[in-house]
């Protein structure tokens, strides 16, 4: 993955080069990734995962592929969409400033696209948890027809008629057949490892950094009034919760329900993890609010009233002016620029 660049008309040495140009090397040409770049690890102070490498143990190049595939528009009906169009990484893998997913022939779904991180942890995926595995969750929205609008046979033809894609499995796999599993093993491997846990609050967890007095009053509110439902370290309880919000008249989305076929999961829908939140707007199940602010405003405001409206909800969550303040200053503590810059989850 090294690329050597060369500077002016003909080949110099770099050194050299560099004084004609005034230029250095780019600092952004990721290097080689090594074994220790691939290593699925548990942070400090979380639980164990819910998926277990050990039937798909990542490697070098079970990653690249996933990666390969991830940034892949091929994956969609037309070649125009891929995964990373809706999960774009300086937005920890979130459709930035977009209210709902963008997919095939401009057209946009009903939900807002959630960003990826830690999904090793998670039980269950989708706001409305139709998905129960990380191995299966890319199927949905390759098959969506408002999101990639493709048939799963359909990619592994034109995966099978590249010229790269039969190597990249063997080198992976250690043979060039290409079937569904092993498309979903490699993607498994690169989204499993987009681990979330180097923000300044996990600085502050391990002893690294110190909070300000508004962070530190803002977590203190968090853990009174908030963490109930986004459990630390985590920031979810990985569960479903009617939150309040009346539904869209236009869309009707009854959310667990529609999985479950159980009124007592109507507008129910699942709890994201707060961790990046700040950089992950706008929020809620169908992004109807572009600042967290408006969030804070949402809880302790005046809730929809509902049947299965969560009881720690009836009356909403009381919120003094200054603890919005000190809650918006310490959720912006959750936004982990490491892994939102690490070069290894780019687009190569």
């Amino acid at each position: 993955m090294k690329k050597l660049l060369v500077y002016g008309v003909i080949a110099l040495p770099l050194s050299i080069a560099a004084v004609f140009t005034g230029c250095s090397v780019d600092a952004e040409i990721p290097e080689e990734l090594t074994k220790e770049d691939v290593k699925f690890y548990v942070p400090q102070g979380f639980p164990q995962p819910v998926y277990n490498f050990a039937a798909n143990p990542v490697s070098i190049e079970g990653f690249e592929l996933g990666r390969k595939l991830f940034y892949d528009p091929r994956l969609s009906r037309d070649n125009t969409i891929s995964c990373g169009s809706c999960h774009m990484q300086s937005g920890a893998f979130s459709h930035i400033e977009h209210r709902v997913s963008h997919g095939i022939d401009g057209l946009t779904g009903t939900r807002n696209a959630p960003g990826l991180w830690n999904l090793a942890w998670h039980q269950t995926f989708m706001w409305d948890g139709g998905i129960n595995h990380i191995e299966s969750q890319p199927l949905g929205p390759i098959a969506n027809p408002v999101e990639m609008d493709e048939n799963i046979a359909n990619v592994l033809v034109k995966l099978r008629n590249d010229a790269n894609y039969p190597r990249m499995f063997e080198a992976a796999f250690g043979s060039d057949t290409i079937t569904t599993q092993r498309m979903m093993w490699a993607m498994t491997q690169f989204q499993g490892l987009m681990i979330s846990a180097n923000s300044k609050y996990d600085q502050v967890q391990r002893g690294e950094a110190q909070f300000t007095q508004a962070e530190q009053s803002g977590l203190a509110t968090f853990r009174s009034k908030c963490s109930s439902c986004h459990t630390e370290p985590l920031f979810t309880d990985d569960s479903f919760h009617n939150n309040g919000l009346p539904p869209e008249p236009t869309v009707m989305d009854a959310g667990r329900m529609r999985i479950t076929n159980d009124p007592a999961d109507s507008l129910k829908f699942k709890t994201p993890s707060l961790r990046n939140i700040a950089i992950t707007g706008p929020y809620m199940h169908d992004g109807r609010f572009v600042t967290l602010a408006q969030c804070l405003n949402h809880y302790s405001g005046t809730m929809y009233p509902s049947s299965t409206l969560d009881p720690q909800l009836t009356s909403g969550i009381p919120l003094t002016a200054q603890e919005k303040s000190d809650l918006l200053a310490f959720l912006a503590t959750l936004t982990d620029y490491t892994f939102i810059q690490d070069p290894k989850f780019k687009e190569q």
